[in-house]
């Protein structure tokens, strides 16, 4: 290693002396509660556009979960800090959905909300003076986690999952260590050098690769029971569509017959890669429904949440 660039050398500060963004007061409040009212709003809707989309992405998650489809959901790490966790182990506890895929980030916010109550630090002032991304607590718990994948071959979702659990984490927060207690797939997929935890001299990128190549095949297991199931991507511009792509095609070159996808991207803005990796590409050519919905994700899924108990409640 040059002498000019050691990471070894690295100072690492403590969270504690950390002012974050997001606290658990910012958090999604009583995602289990169900309120007629709402209900009878959304009903209420015009079943045009936007709305009816909607409608169509929720009467998809419904039949795919009596027909026991893969309902896949894959996110970036602003679904967590933008505050919803819960409503993610919500849908993992009720079936909603059946495995979870995220990006670098989405683990790193998962990790420090569970343990330590926080995340989203003050990026620009970490610039100025080196300590962005530098922080001592959340680079032991991941080199913990993949040490202990590499000893016991276990991919990278599992185990910062069992992590988070092993340390008492707030398991009603975090989709990882939900995820784990409830034996659903988490798989995770990071960009080699594009997260904090990666400079952290006592991360492993030999073992960090290792565990993630394990959750590549296990996500590919999900992607090949696809036929008429769901798939949402909600705030990765090309990580997860890119490998979401390069996994279907996979499945299909392997001898998985995959048709009639729902598939819907989730977005503040549209983005080319969640649009045709994720969305029109597989539709066109496999058959389904592309559905695109542009918003706020705090405002967003929780009101996805509100159609699910609508057309639920209607199928009663």
């Amino acid at each position: 290693m040059s002498t000019d660039f050691n990471r070894e050398k690295l100072r690492m500060k403590s969270l504690a002396d950390r002012t974050s963004k997001v606290d658990s007061g910012l958090l999604l409040k009583n995602p289990g509660l169900k309120n007629r009212k709402t209900v009878e709003f959304v009903r209420s809707l015009p079943d045009i556009l936007a709305v009816k989309d909607m409608r169509v992405l929720a009467r998809a998650i419904i039949r795919a979960k009596n027909a026991e489809a893969s309902r896949i959901f894959m996110y970036g790490g602003h679904v967590i800090k933008c505050g919803l966790g819960p409503l993610l182990v919500k849908w993992l506890k009720n079936g909603t959905i059946n495995c979870l895929a995220t990006n670098g980030a989405g683990t790193i916010h998962d990790i420090e909300m569970a343990l330590f109550g926080e995340t989203s630090e003050d990026v620009e002032s970490g610039i100025k003076d080196g300590s962005f991304g530098m922080w001592q607590e959340t680079g032991e718990v991941y080199a913990a986690a993949i040490n202990t994948a590499y000893s016991s071959n276990l991919g990278l979702g599992e185990a910062l999952g069992n992590e988070i659990l092993k340390r008492n984490g707030n398991i009603s927060i975090s989709p990882l260590a939900a995820s784990c207690e409830a034996n659903i797939p988490v798989t995770v997929h990071p960009a080699l050098g594009g997260d904090i935890i990666h400079p952290y001299s006592e991360v492993s990128w030999e073992k960090l690769a290792k565990a993630a190549e394990k959750d590549f095949d296990l996500f590919g297991e999900r992607i090949s029971s696809l036929t008429s199931g769901v798939v949402i991507n909600a705030g990765s511009a090309v990580i997860m569509p890119e490998v979401f792509l390069k996994l279907l095609t996979s499945a299909i070159n392997l001898g998985h017959s995959i048709s009639n996808i729902t598939a819907a991207s989730f977005d503040m803005i549209r983005q080319y890669r969640p649009l045709n990796n994720v969305v029109f590409r597989p539709t066109r050519a496999l058959g389904g429904d592309p559905i695109v919905l542009t918003g706020q994700h705090e405002l967003m899924f929780p009101l996805l949440d509100v159609f699910l108990e609508a057309e639920e409640s209607s199928n009663e």
